[in-house]
């Protein structure tokens, strides 16, 4: 009995000296390598386009069948570079400048046959008067006429046809413009969230 009391302390010696050396050995190890936390990188947000056919249609809702007045900028009357002012206002949140003249020399000139909505379209209407409006899509614009005030009306119209005279499209705002402070916030706080 003694034996094997003995050989049990033996026994219990050797496991409390491996548990001893296998502690130590693990505190001496190298930790072990932990996969970095994932950073989620904001995905690239794309702010709606904000000259689109239905944003336009919408505008254009608001203002139909108001006349058009030279120098007019309200319901009661609107010219046509007035009319593309307040769109330009209303819809991308952006000042352009108040005539045509001046509204035409904005942006960079691109070819009928590449319209895209937004775009602004130039006609020469007489020897000395321009007129302008805002591209729509599938051969419409978007202005305010002076028979018919505002409306919509076709790029292949007999009268519109030949005084088209150029389109500009006007620079687009950068990524980094559209992501707003609000947006950085909101996607931070979601990332927390994960």
């Amino acid at each position: 009995m003694i034996f094997r009391v003995l050989e049990w302390v033996e026994l219990t010696k050797g496991l409390l000296v491996g548990c001893v050396v296998v502690l130590l050995s693990a505190c001496a190890a190298k930790p072990p390598v932990v996969a970095p936390i994932p950073v989620a990188v904001p995905p690239m947000l794309q702010p709606p386009p904000k000259w689109s056919e239905s944003n336009l249609l919408s505008f254009h809702n608001e203002w139909k069948g108001t006349p058009y007045r030279l120098g007019g900028l309200s319901k009661n009357g609107i010219d046509c570079s007035g009319f593309v002012y307040l769109a330009y206002l209303n819809i991308v949140g952006d000042k352009l400048p108040r005539t045509v003249n001046a509204q035409r020399i904005m942006g960079k000139e691109v070819p009928r046959a590449q319209l895209q909505t937004g775009d602004l379209v130039f006609f020469k209407t007489t020897r000395t008067v321009r007129h302008v409006g805002i591209y729509m899509g599938n051969n419409r614009f978007l202005h305010a006429s002076t028979k018919k005030g505002v409306k919509i009306s076709s790029l292949n119209n007999i009268y519109w046809k030949p005084r088209f005279w150029f389109a500009t499209r006007l620079k687009n705002p950068t990524l980094e413009q559209n992501m707003s402070i609000a947006s950085l916030v909101d996607h931070v706080q979601q990332q927390d969230n994960l």
